[in-house]
């Protein structure tokens, strides 16, 4: 009984490597030209980085601070420099919309008395962005390419200048402007008849500390905030 088994998958691997050497390859001088541009946009998962607070006074009150993955969205703009066969460098300004969900567990002796204080508080960003990141290519195959990229951002908080003007408003978590981040991620490239289509995974870390100092238990609970973001990208190159 595994013997037709057998056989179906044969024909199958036969098949397909048959179908990727008669694929005409298209786009065939792509790689050749030392510029060009296209557009990206994206799913990005958001959170923080940190660390509970060390002020022993303030943990008999708040118990734990915790952060969660939440959903964004980023488009950006490439341009696109070929520096050797397998050697890209990117610029990708745009614009990402992130929130990052935020979980306190609070004392039962004291929200008894402070009832107003919540469990759960989100925190939403608008960055302008300007990442530089370098991509290695590797060998292409008819008309598909996997790729690995590496690089740095940096961004600019523009929610937090509304947030932070309103120094008396406790259901905010206000944050720095500016923050600076490192990437690394792993895509694909695939050569369509008129232009080339990739998705991208790829992982962004915060390198500064984001927390502003405020006298609110919120912000007091935590030592440190940095960013953390998963992001789905695809994009178009023409």
């Amino acid at each position: 009984m595994r013997r037709p088994t057998h056989i179906l998958i044969l024909l199958l691997v036969t098949a397909h490597a048959a179908l990727g050497q008669t694929t005409p390859a298209r786009l065939g001088n792509f790689d050749l030209r030392r510029l060009h541009y296209g557009i990206q946009v994206g799913y990005t998962q958001s959170k923080f980085d940190l660390h509970y607070s060390d002020d022993e006074g303030l943990r008999e009150n708040i118990l734990g601070t915790t952060s969660y993955y939440s959903p964004g969205f980023h488009i950006n703009v490439i341009g696109d420099l070929r520096m050797t066969k397998h050697l890209n460098l990117r610029l990708l300004p745009g614009i990402t919309l992130i929130s990052r969900d935020l979980a306190f567990v609070w004392s039962e002796a004291y929200t008894s008395t402070h009832w107003k204080y919540d469990n759960h508080r989100t925190v939403e960003s608008v960055y302008g962005e300007i990442p530089l990141e370098v991509k290695f290519r590797a060998d292409r195959y008819t008309n598909f390419r996997p790729y690995l990229t590496a690089g740095g951002s940096w961004g600019f908080d523009f929610a937090s200048l509304r947030k932070n003007k309103n120094n008396d408003d406790e259901s905010i978590i206000r944050l720095a402007a500016m923050d600076l981040r490192y990437t690394s991620g792993v895509g694909f490239d695939f050569f369509l008849r008129y232009v080339k289509f990739a998705i991208e995974f790829k992982m962004s870390f915060g390198l500064l500390n984001l927390r502003v100092e405020d006298d609110d238990l919120y912000t007091l609970s935590t030592r440190d905030l940095k960013s953390r973001t998963f992001m789905l990208s695809f994009t178009f190159e023409g």
